[in-house]
């Protein structure tokens, strides 16, 4: 019924005069469905909603299975489920608005809603191939397979050009040694580095936590000079100045780790490569309008190679904590 109420509704703003694009607002919909909809008088209407309680659906034989993870976890979003049925069922024969369009569905029948946040940091100008990494941290209570809540940190990287990501999770607070083996993984998985990196100066030059500096000064100056890039600071408490680390931060926390089970770090860090390269790198960005990985492509080649970094143990391992 509540499809044809939609239809209902949208042949009667056409009747008052709304032009396509005000109903497609209006309604939530695609113009697409719009003309869709208007072609059809009531009579077929109803035949045609009729015809779709009975039709099976795709995502129907997982109903069931979506509906559980959606009353356990009222804030899923529907990219997190079509991450999950990838993951878990390995179903990839939808695309994310056949999801949506499912689980706004499921919401409604079954009177799930969903609290929405929107916090939006991108106003920042774009950059040149090769010229600018963001790096922040996050953390983020998340639940072990024992039912005990846990805190766990991430440091994220993306590619100010491509938006191309990485992350690396620990159980603990980052110090410095964790950062400077951190950013030699995210050159190794980069391939190379760029010539400026970006972040915060309240975080990376005078926070503590739990007793012990997240960057020594001297050490981290040590290691920028060797390694020959630039440092930018972003000016303290100005998010909007870093704001697409500042949503990497927040999808990798949110779409990623939300909800999830934590067993292990080892296996954490595994699933999180997973996902970037399932979901976090290749799902088409809202910016740029194309898919991270397929402009890091064109990206990669202009990175510097770096030798090898002296610092004892500092080595690439994908699985490492």
């Amino acid at each position: 019924m509540l499809k044809l109420e939609v239809i209902v509704e949208v042949h009667q703003l056409k009747k008052q005069g709304f032009k396509v694009a005000a109903i497609a607002r209006k309604c939530n919909l695609s113009r697409t469905t719009v003309y869709e909809y208007l072609e059809r008088d009531f009579e077929e209407a109803c035949r045609w909603v009729d015809n779709l309680k009975i039709r099976q659906r795709k995502l129907d034989p997982f109903q069931h299975q979506i509906l559980g993870w959606l009353k356990e976890h009222p804030d899923l979003s529907a990219s997190q489920i079509s991450d999950w049925l990838d993951e878990c069922c390995s179903f990839t024969e939808v695309d994310d608005s056949t999801v949506r369009a499912y689980i706004r569905e499921l919401r409604e029948k079954y009177h799930i809603p969903k609290t929405v946040t929107f916090r939006n940091y991108e106003a920042v100008e774009e950059l040149p191939k090769g010229k600018q990494m963001q790096v922040d941290f996050g953390e983020i209570k998340i639940k072990t397979f024992e039912g005990k809540w846990i805190k766990i940190y991430v440091i994220a990287f993306v590619l100010s050009h491509s938006r191309y990501k990485y992350a690396e999770w620990q159980e603990r607070p980052f110090n410095t040694r964790d950062v400077l083996r951190c950013y030699e993984n995210a050159f190794e998985y980069y391939g190379g580095r760029t010539d400026e990196i970006e972040y915060d100066q309240d975080k990376l030059m005078t926070v503590s936590e739990n007793g012990g500096d997240i960057i020594y000064t001297e050490e981290f100056q040590a290691y920028k000079q060797q390694r020959g890039f630039l440092i930018y600071l972003c000016k303290a408490a100005d998010p909007e100045s870093k704001g697409k680390i500042e949503n990497v931060v927040k999808f990798v926390k949110n779409n990623f780790a939300k909800n999830r089970v934590f067993h292990q770090i080892d296996s954490w860090n595994e699933q999180c490569l997973a996902w970037l390269e399932r979901k976090g790198n290749y799902q088409v960005h809202n910016t740029i309008k194309k898919r991270p990985f397929e402009v890091f492509a064109l990206e990669k080649p202009t990175y510097e190679k770096s030798p090898p970094y002296s610092l004892s143990r500092v080595t690439y391992n994908k699985n490492c904590a």
